[in-house]
C-alpha cells in the first residue's frame, strides 16, 4: 500500500480508504455483495460538484457491488453519456452551470429509461419548492436528502432500481 486515508461515515465509524500505487481505491470495512443487473453488475452515473461527496459516494456504491462512474461537472457528465448504458442515475441539484434538474432534462433526451433521483440537502428549501411544481409527478423516494448513513443510501437506491 503506498498510502491511506481515514474517511469518517455519518454513523461515527471510521473506514479505511488503501490508495494502491496502481490508481485503485479500495475500503475495508464496506459490504462486498454484488449487485446484480442479469449477470452485469448495476451501473450508476454520479454527478456531484462536491469532490469530497462525489468520492465518498462512489466508494459507498462501489463497496456494495455497484459499478459508478462519477462526474464533478455536469457538462462533461452529459457528454459522456451513453442511452442504455445505467440502471440509475444519482443527480446532485445544486451544481453549476447546469443544476439537477436541466441535467435530468437532458438526460430524458437521450434516454426515457434511466431511472433518475437527486440528490439535495434536507434544507434546501428552494430546490425543493421548484422540484415539486416543476417535477410534481416524481416520487419523493427518488430525491436522497444528505447527509444520508450508508446502510440506507443502498437501501434507497435498490428501491429506485428494483
Amino acid at each position: 500500500m503506498a498510502s491511506f486515508e481515514a474517511c469518517k461515515n455519518y454513523d461515527e465509524r471510521i473506514s479505511v480508504i488503501h490508495r494502491s500505487k496502481y490508481y485503485g481505491l479500495y475500503t475495508e470495512q464496506l459490504p462486498q455483495q454484488q449487485i446484480k443487473n442479469g449477470k452485469a453488475a448495476k451501473r450508476v452515473l454520479l454527478v456531484d460538484d462536491d469532490h469530497d461527496i462525489n468520492l465518498t459516494l462512489r466508494l459507498v456504491l462501489e463497496g456494495s457491488g455497484f459499478k459508478v462512474d462519477s462526474f464533478t461537472n455536469a457538462l462533461l457528465a452529459l457528454a459522456s453519456f451513453r442511452p442504455g448504458l445505467y440502471d440509475l442515475a444519482i443527480l446532485d441539484i445544486k451544481m453549476p452551470v447546469m443544476n439537477g434538474f436541466g441535467l435530468y432534462q437532458e438526460i430524458r433526451k437521450l434516454d426515457n429509461n434511466v431511472k433518475i433521483c437527486f440528490l439535495t440537502a434536507a434544507t434546501d428549501v428552494y430546490y425543493e419548492a421548484f422540484r415539486k411544481e416543476a417535477f410534481p409527478n416524481l416520487d419523493d423516494n427518488c430525491v436522497i436528502r444528505m447527509p444520508i448513513e450508508n446502510e440506507l443510501l443502498i437501501k434507497q437506491i435498490m428501491s429506485i432500481i428494483c
